[in-house]
Protein backbone atom coordinates (compact mmCIF):
# COMPACT_ATOMS: atom_id res chain seq x y z
CA UNK A 1 0.00 0.00 0.00
CA UNK A 2 2.91 2.29 0.87
CA UNK A 3 4.71 1.43 -2.24
CA UNK A 4 1.09 2.20 -4.49
CA UNK A 5 0.58 5.83 -2.56
CA UNK A 6 4.18 6.72 -3.59
CA UNK A 7 4.00 5.95 -7.01
CA UNK A 8 0.40 7.58 -7.20
CA UNK A 9 1.90 10.63 -5.77
CA UNK A 10 5.16 10.58 -8.60
CA UNK A 11 2.53 10.56 -10.68
CA UNK A 12 1.07 13.35 -10.00
CA UNK A 13 3.64 15.95 -9.82
CA UNK A 14 4.15 15.10 -13.78
CA UNK A 15 1.76 14.14 -16.14
CA UNK A 16 3.64 10.67 -17.94
CA UNK A 17 1.58 11.48 -21.33
CA UNK A 18 3.03 14.87 -21.88
CA UNK A 19 7.11 15.22 -22.41
CA UNK A 20 8.17 18.13 -19.81
CA UNK A 21 9.93 20.48 -22.12
CA UNK A 22 9.81 24.22 -22.86
CA UNK A 23 7.01 23.98 -25.14
CA UNK A 24 4.94 22.17 -22.15
CA UNK A 25 5.11 24.82 -19.44
CA UNK A 26 2.79 28.26 -19.72
CA UNK A 27 3.68 31.18 -21.22
CA UNK A 28 6.24 29.70 -23.18
CA UNK A 29 6.00 29.07 -27.32
CA UNK A 30 9.63 28.18 -27.80
CA UNK A 31 10.39 29.91 -30.92
CA UNK A 32 7.46 29.97 -32.99
CA UNK A 33 5.00 33.06 -32.98
CA UNK A 34 5.54 36.54 -33.17
CA UNK A 35 8.31 38.12 -30.82
CA UNK A 36 7.02 41.53 -29.56
CA UNK A 37 9.92 41.94 -27.36
CA UNK A 38 12.40 40.79 -24.91
CA UNK A 39 11.75 41.14 -21.52
CA UNK A 40 14.40 41.19 -18.69
CA UNK A 41 13.71 40.44 -14.95
CA UNK A 42 10.27 38.98 -13.28
CA UNK A 43 8.21 41.91 -13.92
CA UNK A 44 10.32 43.88 -16.77
CA UNK A 45 11.64 46.74 -14.22
CA UNK A 46 14.51 48.68 -15.76
CA UNK A 47 15.12 51.30 -13.15
CA UNK A 48 16.02 49.09 -9.93
CA UNK A 49 12.64 48.59 -9.16
CA UNK A 50 12.59 44.41 -9.52
CA UNK A 51 13.10 43.36 -5.80
CA UNK A 52 11.93 39.59 -6.67
CA UNK A 53 15.45 37.83 -7.02
CA UNK A 54 14.97 37.28 -10.55
CA UNK A 55 16.20 40.32 -11.93
CA UNK A 56 18.46 38.41 -14.44
CA UNK A 57 16.07 36.68 -15.86
CA UNK A 58 15.40 37.21 -20.08
CA UNK A 59 12.31 35.56 -21.72
CA UNK A 60 11.02 37.08 -25.34
CA UNK A 61 7.18 37.76 -25.21
CA UNK A 62 5.82 36.24 -28.31
CA UNK A 63 2.34 36.07 -29.87
CA UNK A 64 1.30 32.91 -31.24
CA UNK A 65 1.38 33.24 -35.31
CA UNK A 66 -1.48 32.33 -37.91
CA UNK A 67 -1.97 28.63 -38.02
CA UNK A 68 -2.07 26.16 -41.30
CA UNK A 69 -4.77 24.25 -42.28
CA UNK A 70 -5.90 21.86 -41.04
CA UNK A 71 -6.83 23.26 -37.86
CA UNK A 72 -8.46 20.34 -36.34
CA UNK A 73 -12.40 19.22 -35.47
CA UNK A 74 -14.60 21.94 -36.22
CA UNK A 75 -12.55 24.68 -36.68
CA UNK A 76 -12.26 24.10 -40.54
CA UNK A 77 -16.34 24.24 -40.90
CA UNK A 78 -16.25 27.59 -39.05
CA UNK A 79 -13.62 29.03 -41.10
CA UNK A 80 -14.81 27.65 -44.48
CA UNK A 81 -18.39 28.91 -43.68
CA UNK A 82 -17.13 32.07 -42.37
CA UNK A 83 -14.58 33.18 -45.83
CA UNK A 84 -17.55 31.21 -47.74
CA UNK A 85 -20.55 34.11 -46.48
CA UNK A 86 -18.05 36.75 -46.61
CA UNK A 87 -17.57 36.18 -50.99
CA UNK A 88 -21.04 35.75 -50.61
CA UNK A 89 -20.87 39.34 -49.61
CA UNK A 90 -18.47 40.53 -51.79
CA UNK A 91 -15.87 40.66 -49.59
CA UNK A 92 -12.72 38.77 -49.81
CA UNK A 93 -11.37 36.93 -46.93
CA UNK A 94 -8.19 37.60 -46.82
CA UNK A 95 -8.96 41.99 -46.53
CA UNK A 96 -11.40 41.32 -43.40
CA UNK A 97 -9.38 38.44 -41.66
CA UNK A 98 -5.76 39.48 -40.89
CA UNK A 99 -4.99 35.91 -39.87
CA UNK A 100 -6.53 32.79 -37.86
CA UNK A 101 -4.86 31.33 -35.01
CA UNK A 102 -5.10 28.10 -33.29
CA UNK A 103 -3.80 28.26 -29.79
CA UNK A 104 -3.89 25.96 -26.95
CA UNK A 105 -6.80 24.45 -28.68
CA UNK A 106 -8.65 27.48 -29.16
CA UNK A 107 -9.82 29.33 -32.31
CA UNK A 108 -9.04 33.00 -32.72
CA UNK A 109 -9.77 35.45 -36.09
CA UNK A 110 -8.31 38.35 -36.14
CA UNK A 111 -10.28 40.54 -38.06
CA UNK A 112 -9.40 44.15 -39.56
CA UNK A 113 -11.43 46.81 -37.56
CA UNK A 114 -12.93 48.76 -40.65
CA UNK A 115 -14.85 45.05 -41.15
CA UNK A 116 -15.51 43.99 -37.68
CA UNK A 117 -19.24 44.59 -37.51
CA UNK A 118 -19.63 42.86 -40.70
CA UNK A 119 -17.73 39.99 -39.50
CA UNK A 120 -19.77 39.34 -36.21
CA UNK A 121 -23.25 40.30 -37.78
CA UNK A 122 -22.22 36.97 -40.27
CA UNK A 123 -21.19 35.33 -37.42
CA UNK A 124 -24.35 36.09 -35.48
CA UNK A 125 -26.91 35.71 -38.47
CA UNK A 126 -25.39 32.70 -40.84
CA UNK A 127 -27.37 29.50 -39.87
CA UNK A 128 -24.42 27.26 -39.93
CA UNK A 129 -22.35 29.52 -37.88
CA UNK A 130 -24.86 30.81 -35.29
CA UNK A 131 -22.94 32.63 -32.63
CA UNK A 132 -25.60 34.50 -30.95
CA UNK A 133 -23.86 35.60 -27.95
CA UNK A 134 -21.06 37.62 -27.67
CA UNK A 135 -19.84 37.12 -23.89
CA UNK A 136 -17.93 40.56 -23.97
CA UNK A 137 -15.07 42.13 -24.96
CA UNK A 138 -11.81 42.63 -22.65
CA UNK A 139 -9.06 45.49 -23.68
CA UNK A 140 -5.14 44.20 -23.59
CA UNK A 141 -2.20 46.93 -24.51
CA UNK A 142 1.03 45.50 -25.68
CA UNK A 143 3.23 48.77 -25.32
CA UNK A 144 6.14 47.59 -27.88
CA UNK A 145 3.53 45.63 -30.63
CA UNK A 146 3.97 48.89 -32.75
CA UNK A 147 1.59 50.03 -34.56
CA UNK A 148 -1.04 47.93 -33.03
CA UNK A 149 -0.31 48.53 -29.12
CA UNK A 150 -3.99 48.24 -28.01
CA UNK A 151 -6.04 44.91 -28.80
CA UNK A 152 -9.93 44.34 -28.27
CA UNK A 153 -10.96 40.49 -27.37
CA UNK A 154 -14.25 39.24 -28.59
CA UNK A 155 -15.47 35.73 -26.75
CA UNK A 156 -18.24 34.71 -28.95
CA UNK A 157 -20.32 31.30 -27.87
CA UNK A 158 -23.05 29.66 -30.02
CA UNK A 159 -25.57 27.95 -28.25
CA UNK A 160 -27.30 26.30 -31.34
CA UNK A 161 -23.49 24.51 -32.26
CA UNK A 162 -22.06 24.59 -28.50
CA UNK A 163 -18.94 26.24 -29.77
CA UNK A 164 -16.70 28.87 -28.75
CA UNK A 165 -14.58 31.31 -30.96
CA UNK A 166 -12.96 34.29 -30.47
CA UNK A 167 -12.27 37.62 -32.48
CA UNK A 168 -9.64 40.20 -31.62
CA UNK A 169 -8.84 43.21 -33.50
CA UNK A 170 -6.01 45.79 -33.03
CA UNK A 171 -5.35 49.69 -32.96
CA UNK A 172 -2.30 51.61 -32.83
CA UNK A 173 -2.17 53.78 -29.47
CA UNK A 174 -2.28 56.76 -32.08
CA UNK A 175 -5.97 55.61 -33.16
CA UNK A 176 -7.96 54.19 -30.60
CA UNK A 177 -10.33 53.70 -32.73
CA UNK A 178 -12.60 50.18 -33.12
CA UNK A 179 -15.93 50.19 -34.63
CA UNK A 180 -18.72 49.59 -31.33
CA UNK A 181 -20.70 45.90 -31.64
CA UNK A 182 -23.19 47.10 -29.39
CA UNK A 183 -25.77 47.49 -33.10
CA UNK A 184 -24.56 43.08 -33.04
CA UNK A 185 -24.51 42.33 -29.75
CA UNK A 186 -26.10 45.01 -27.38
CA UNK A 187 -24.89 42.98 -24.32
CA UNK A 188 -21.44 44.48 -25.09
CA UNK A 189 -22.80 48.12 -24.05
CA UNK A 190 -20.88 48.06 -20.32
CA UNK A 191 -18.08 46.08 -21.56
CA UNK A 192 -17.15 48.34 -24.28
CA UNK A 193 -17.21 51.13 -21.73
CA UNK A 194 -15.32 49.28 -18.78
CA UNK A 195 -12.64 48.69 -22.31
CA UNK A 196 -12.76 51.89 -22.94
CA UNK A 197 -12.68 52.81 -18.97
CA UNK A 198 -9.25 51.58 -18.15
CA UNK A 199 -7.63 51.09 -21.32
CA UNK A 200 -8.61 54.10 -23.60
CA UNK A 201 -10.36 52.51 -26.62
CA UNK A 202 -12.83 54.21 -28.29
CA UNK A 203 -16.22 52.31 -29.85
CA UNK A 204 -17.18 53.97 -32.43
CA UNK A 205 -20.65 54.16 -32.72
CA UNK A 206 -21.52 53.33 -28.87
CA UNK A 207 -24.60 55.00 -27.38
CA UNK A 208 -22.80 56.27 -24.56
CA UNK A 209 -19.19 55.60 -24.05
CA UNK A 210 -18.57 57.54 -20.53
CA UNK A 211 -16.11 56.06 -18.03
CA UNK A 212 -18.48 53.22 -16.20
CA UNK A 213 -15.73 52.56 -13.23
CA UNK A 214 -13.16 55.70 -13.05
CA UNK A 215 -14.64 59.51 -11.98
CA UNK A 216 -15.63 61.04 -15.20
CA UNK A 217 -12.02 63.55 -14.63
CA UNK A 218 -9.44 60.55 -13.98
CA UNK A 219 -6.49 61.02 -15.99
CA UNK A 220 -4.95 58.12 -17.63
CA UNK A 221 -6.05 54.09 -18.18
CA UNK A 222 -5.23 52.41 -15.77
CA UNK A 223 -4.76 49.38 -16.87
CA UNK A 224 -2.43 50.24 -19.47
CA UNK A 225 0.86 48.59 -18.76
CA UNK A 226 2.65 52.26 -19.23
CA UNK A 227 0.11 53.71 -16.35
CA UNK A 228 2.38 54.09 -13.26
CA UNK A 229 2.35 51.41 -10.03
CA UNK A 230 1.86 53.47 -7.20
CA UNK A 231 2.18 56.44 -5.93
CA UNK A 232 -1.53 57.97 -7.61
CA UNK A 233 -3.38 60.16 -5.31
CA UNK A 234 -7.27 58.59 -5.38
CA UNK A 235 -9.38 61.78 -4.78
CA UNK A 236 -13.35 61.73 -5.47
CA UNK A 237 -14.23 64.83 -5.78
CA UNK A 238 -16.96 65.75 -3.23
CA UNK A 239 -17.15 62.20 -2.02
CA UNK A 240 -17.37 60.79 1.69
CA UNK A 241 -17.53 57.74 2.96
CA UNK A 242 -19.74 57.21 6.34
CA UNK A 243 -18.72 54.93 9.00
CA UNK A 244 -19.78 51.17 8.54
CA UNK A 245 -22.22 51.84 10.89
CA UNK A 246 -24.53 54.62 8.77
CA UNK A 247 -23.73 52.53 5.21
CA UNK A 248 -26.83 51.52 3.29
CA UNK A 249 -27.72 48.31 3.91
CA UNK A 250 -28.78 45.89 1.83
CA UNK A 251 -30.03 42.70 3.56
Amino acid sequence: MSDANNTAGDAGDVNPEKELSAENLPGQRGQGGEEIRVQRGMFGANNGGDTSGYGGLVRSVRLPGPAARPYGGWFDEVADELEGALEEQGLLPDNAIEKTVVDRGELTFHIEREHLVRVARTLRDDPALRFELCTGVSGVHYPHDKGRELHAVYHLRSITHNRLIRLEVSAPDADPHIPSLFPVYPTNDWHERETYDFFGIVFDGHPALTRIMMPDDWQGFPQRKDYPLGGIPVEYKGAQIPAPDQRRSYS
